[in-house]
């Protein structure tokens, strides 16, 4: 039978990275590992939790690198027609290793739904550890392979669909046999509970229950803390902010742009006896420098013009609060002495006023710049900075806690799937490891701003892609190698045409015309006649490609009809 998936080569999309690790198909991390490790792997889930859960889990875990899979074949496939991408599951299948899939007979429908279809197992890693480990069964052994073609359909046809095992190997079969259907024809409840997760739920919010009972009955209820990560570096930063919370000691937030110093200013006056006041923010360097003094401080009215109306500065307005100056290092000298003094004295004096008033704040500063280099060059007051420094926290950027950039995306990717009512399933393997490679010169914002364009761009309930994150080409930072034409590992082939080639048809002659129409000629032999398929090798649409062939892009090409 005609199978239009075996004219596309997957070898080129299974990429090796034999310097960090690294094996992928496509945008998806794989992982070799010895079959024996795997049976191993089988053999401890029958022993601890028995035959009938182990087969449970198993198939669960094979139906969802099924679906995972079809994802994949529709990302290779691209505008091609769904049906052709549903035909490279078998060699999908094959390809990883875990068992030769042949596929006997295959109704599909994607339409309607309808969907019949029966494959042959051979070489199944399943069957030779089952039979290794357990000796010969009486019922069918390879759930994990009949999870993994369950899942693959269902994504396919937007149904459930279900294969079940008739015949295996391990109960000295020939062969294993593998009948597909949706779910609903199958009258075997028993078989299908297997597809569904445990029910633990019940069990867990009754351990969170008593949990939050705990920790009421204990006092120790905290606020939702804003600040995110495990990392070492930022366990260590929010420790320090621990200790300086509940005291009005002037807490430096020193860290570089981006990297949530307003989120750690933030947390400070959450988790202080001042809480319940105001937290007042200032950027000083979105501030023009003739105003900062008034928007600190105050003015009266009429101490200078276009001031017709008397107005409390930020100080004022923090009073029993907590006043949040970041980029502190742009104030000017005179603000700078002006705000020493609030220091030292406890009062603020507005522009024009005659008398100070007294404000009861706790100041929290921020900066990006290093201030001891800023006194030294005279930018930067020497008595103020030792002030503000009396108790400085450094927050680490993020190529420094990479550790932490999932928990940041997975609380973007919520975050902006809601702004625009849209869902995506998560970040790819391959994007995943952009991020963790990327130098991040913007911190947390940038990562922010990019996972919001990858929300914009992923198709509605797929993955966030690397092209989706980077508005420019991303290139892994150590070379990758592929499988060549004799099974070993080469280098990659050059994006775009072979230079080689290129030069060598030159330097014979090249005639355009004579190539083109034997690139034509070739793609159509190699798409054994499929107008669409051929034009995609081309790189041209179909209308395009009958144009050149001078027939009617509305007459169809007799080809060999699919399975």
């Amino acid at each position: 039978m005609h199978d239009p998936s075996r004219r596309f080569d997957l070898t080129p999309h299974l990429r090796f990275n034999i310097e960090s690790g690294d094996i992928w198909l496509n945008e998806q991390r794989m992982v070799l590992m010895h079959s024996d490790a795997m049976g191993m792997l089988r053999r401890e889930l029958i022993h601890s939790v028995g035959l009938e859960r182990a087969q449970g889990i198993l198939l669960r875990m094979g139906f969802a690198a099924g679906q995972r899979d079809a994802e994949l074949a529709k990302s290779l496939v691209k505008d091609g027609p769904l049906e052709d991408a549903f035909l490279l599951g078998p060699r999908l299948h094959t390809m990883q290793g875990l068992v030769q899939a042949e596929t006997v007979r295959c109704t599909l429908d994607l339409a309607s739904g309808d969907f019949d279809a029966e494959v042959h197992f051979h070489k199944s890693w399943e069957v030779q550890a089952h039979l290794r480990d357990q000796g010969s069964s009486h019922e069918p052994v390879c759930w994990h392979e009949v999870g993994y073609a369950s899942g693959y359909t269902t994504a396919f046809m937007q149904r459930f669909i279900v294969f079940k095992e008739c015949s295996c190997a391990a109960t000295g079969d020939a062969h294993c046999s593998i009948v597909g259907k949706p779910a609903e024809d199958w009258q075997d409840p028993a078989y299908l509970r297997h597809f569904e997760p445990e029910q633990v739920t019940d069990e867990l919010r009754l351990l969170q229950a008593e949990v939050q009972q705990l920790q009421a009955a204990l006092g120790q209820q905290r606020v939702a803390s804003p600040i995110i990560g495990a990392s070492a570096p930022i366990r260590q930063a929010v420790g320090l902010l621990e200790k300086a919370a509940t005291h009005r000691i002037t807490v430096l937030l020193q860290g570089e742009t981006g990297v949530g110093k307003e989120v750690f200013a933030q947390w400070l006056h959450r988790h202080s006896p001042r809480a319940e006041q105001a937290f007042i923010a200032v950027n000083c360097a979105a501030m023009p420098h003739e105003l900062v003094e008034s928007e600190l401080f105050g003015v009266e009215r009429g101490a200078y013009t276009g001031a017709q109306q008397s107005r409390a500065g930020r100080f004022e307005r923090a009073h029993g609060g907590t006043l949040f100056l970041d980029e502190i290092g742009d104030l000017s000298l005179s603000a700078q002495a002006k705000l020493l003094r609030v220091l030292q004295t406890g009062t603020v004096e507005r522009l024009g006023a005659e008398t100070a008033r007294q404000v009861d704040v706790r100041l929290v500063t921020a900066t990006h710049v290093d201030l001891e280099q800023a006194v030294q060059a005279g930018r930067f007051r020497a008595d103020l900075y030792y002030r503000l420094s009396a108790f400085p926290i450094h927050i680490p950027p993020l190529r420094e806690r990479r550790s932490d950039i999932p928990l940041f995306v997975q609380c973007f990717i919520d975050k902006h799937c809601a702004a625009n009512q849209k869902r995506v399933r998560g970040l790819s393997d391959r994007a995943l490891q952009a991020l963790q490679e990327h130098a991040w010169p913007g911190n947390v914002r940038e990562l922010e701003n990019m996972v919001e364009r990858g929300v914009l761009l992923a198709p509605p309930g797929g993955d966030i892609e690397v092209e989706h994150l980077f508005a420019k080409p991303w290139r892994p930072s150590s070379d990758e190698a592929v499988i060549g034409t004799r099974g070993t590992l080469d280098a990659p082939p050059p994006e775009g045409p072979d230079e080689a080639l290129l030069t060598r048809l030159l330097g014979e002659g090249l005639d355009l015309a004579a190539l083109e129409d034997r690139l034509v000629a070739l793609a159509l032999q190699q798409s054994q006649g499929q107008l669409a398929q051929a034009a995609r090798m081309l790189g041209l649409t179909r209308r395009q490609l009958s144009y050149r062939l001078k027939q009617p892009a509305d007459i169809p090409v007799t080809a060999p009809t699919r399975p």
